[in-house]
């Protein structure tokens, strides 16, 4: 697949096949975020893989309880990937104050594409996750106080009858486009 045709494909999956998904193809999609650019080279991420069950499911009682319940159905995937931050390199850290950026984020944000698209190549589906506990999750990793899991990845296999829901519409170029001016 090449990256047009992921980027035209890929949607969000919620529904998972019960399939284990081999942890080279999670490796891979690692090695893929491990290559994203970041700001100042600062590569501001860590990725904790819970693919144990057991693991898995005392995580998601933590961090997808109570008001983040709505979240909780990605206990059912096979695999979730916490993405831990890290403000980044001294340099980094300067800009995000003077542009008043959290550039981690933006790298971040960088590098879990990177690991969305090649998952899709591999034939898996994912979902990045927002709404959770941060503080439950970053207390059930024994995080460093400096440190937060800012989102999870849900990654496995999709269920046979997944399909991109409505919300997969996107805005005409038009609309969202303008050269040389704002609108």
């Amino acid at each position: 697949m090449d990256v047009k045709t992921a980027i035209e494909t890929r949607f969000s999956v919620r529904k998972f096949a019960e399939k284990p998904v081999e942890r080279e193809k999670i490796n891979q999609c690692l090695e893929a975020a491990r290559l994203a650019p970041s700001a100042c080279n600062s590569q501001p991420w860590h990725y904790i893989v819970i693919d144990d069950p057991k693991v898995k499911d005392a995580f998601c009682q933590e961090a997808f309880s109570g008001m983040y319940s709505m979240t909780a159905w990605a206990a059912k995937a096979p695999v979730l990937v916490a993405v831990v931050s890290d403000r980044g390199n001294f340099t980094a850290c300067i800009g995000n104050w003077f542009r008043n950026t959290e550039f981690f984020l933006v790298d971040q944000g960088i590098s879990g594409e990177h690991f969305v698209l090649r998952a899709w190549e591999l034939g898996l589906g994912t979902c990045w996750l927002g709404w959770l506990n941060a503080p439950k999750a970053a207390k059930f990793f024994k995080l460093p106080k400096s440190k937060k899991i800012e989102h999870v990845i849900a990654v496995g296999y999709p269920a046979a009858n997944v399909t991109p829901s409505r919300l997969h519409r996107r805005h005409k170029l038009e609309d969202i486009v303008s050269y040389n001016r704002y609108k």
